[in-house]
């Protein structure tokens, strides 16, 4: 379906992609310093789970609703931008804790998954970004586009599963570090709020 250079391109763009500074690189940073890299590698597999929903949505038209319908895509942000807020609220909250290994039963591996596809499915600019990005590749003369779609969207993921669990290896190094200190578990936690709260703040005020 796909030619090799496209393949290759497109794989090379969407590492580049993943690479830069954004909200869902910086979420699995944060959870993994917070949590652990085992908590940190579930977000990613929650956020890369909301990439699958994406694509899906691209290869069959429904991504099309958030870019032609205000109420769909002013519902969709303001959701997302409730559950962030929450999710600051808790952290501003929390107190001094030692990060917990990754063989403790009292981390809720489950919830951490789904937060990271809520994060994800909730954010409409990541539909409109697949809407406009993944056509790009595609080429009529290939064969279906929807074919086409899924076959980038899985390379995305692939793409952003090296890139994000990377970062929650190194997330989780960084927290091991800071665990040592109850002042440095204080900051950290006040570092995820704000960056919950940042987070939120631009979703709700972005624009189609």
């Amino acid at each position: 379906m796909l030619s090799l250079e496209t393949i290759v391109t497109f794989f090379t763009a969407s590492l580049l992609l993943g690479l830069a500074p954004g909200p869902d690189n910086i979420f699995v940073l944060t959870q993994s310093a917070l949590r652990g890299r085992g908590p940190g590698l579930m977000v990613m597999l929650g956020l890369c789970t909301g990439l699958v929903v994406h694509t899906t949505a691209v290869a069959f038209g429904v991504a099309i609703i958030f870019q032609t319908s205000a109420i769909a895509f002013t519902a969709l942000k303001f959701i997302g931008a409730g559950y962030l807020l929450y999710l600051a609220w808790h952290a501003f909250r929390a107190p001094a804790e030692k990060i917990q290994s990754e063989s403790t039963t009292g981390i809720n591996y489950r919830r951490l998954y789904c937060r990271g596809i809520i994060m994800n499915i909730t954010n409409p600019k990541v539909s409109i970004f697949f809407l406009a990005f993944l056509p790009q590749f595609t080429d009529p003369q290939r064969g279906p586009m929807s074919i086409q779609i899924l076959l980038l969207g899985g390379l995305f993921i692939v793409a952003t599963i090296l890139v994000f669990g990377t970062i929650a290896l190194l997330g989780g190094t960084l927290g091991q570090v800071l665990n040592r200190s109850d002042r440095a578990q204080k900051i950290l936690n006040r570092v995820a709020g704000t960056v919950f709260l940042g987070i939120a703040l631009k979703l709700a005020t972005t624009e189609r």
